[in-house]
């Protein structure tokens, strides 16, 4: 009787450690986003023969700076949405003797945008196909005057452009 008492024991002791470790199904898990957020426009925004100071004020401090190899830093982005896979990415910049950027290499080169599939997002662009059997698409129909439709129209066609000032392009010479 007592070891019957002790196996049972035992054994509920056992299933609720087992089942403590087990994730519950409808529970709110966290994104864990770790590194360095680095984006497409940081990228397009670096030039060669930039210096330290002004890839650190566009970039940040990079997650690794090697002793081995102090002409590169690292720069590592992760995300994991919540119960989802993680996805990393990775951007190594290299200078030269005279401290001046050299080069990229890692997942963002410069005019290739991958800031939509890091954030799990679509990139907006959608390809219609032609339709078939000759049929068109239907024209819209004018919207009724005094309508809300027509009153956002009229705010818009009102709206006037204003260039935007374009920033004074940062010194490239050595300090």
């Amino acid at each position: 009787m007592q070891n019957t008492k002790l196996l049972l024991t035992s054994f509920t002791f056992v299933g609720l450690l087992a089942l403590a470790g087990c994730s519950f199904p409808g529970v709110y898990k966290i994104d864990i986003q770790q590194g360095n957020v680095v984006t497409q426009d940081m990228i397009d925004q670096l030039r060669p023969g930039m210096t330290r100071r002004q890839v650190r004020f566009i970039m940040g401090n990079p997650l690794l700076a090697d002793t081995f190899h102090a002409d590169r830093w690292d720069y590592l982005y992760s995300l994991q949405p919540g119960g989802g896979e993680r996805q990393q990415e990775r951007i190594s910049v290299i200078f030269n003797a005279n401290d001046q950027l050299v080069s990229l290499s890692g997942d963002f080169m410069p005019g290739v945008s991958r800031d939509e599939a890091i954030m799990g997002k679509d990139s907006g662009t959608t390809v219609t196909e032609p339709t078939q059997n000759g049929q068109q698409p239907k024209p819209e129909k004018p919207v009724k005057p005094g309508s809300l439709l027509d009153q956002i129209q009229k705010d818009v066609d009102k709206v006037e452009t204003v260039p935007v000032p374009t920033p004074e392009p940062l010194d490239t010479s050595p300090q």
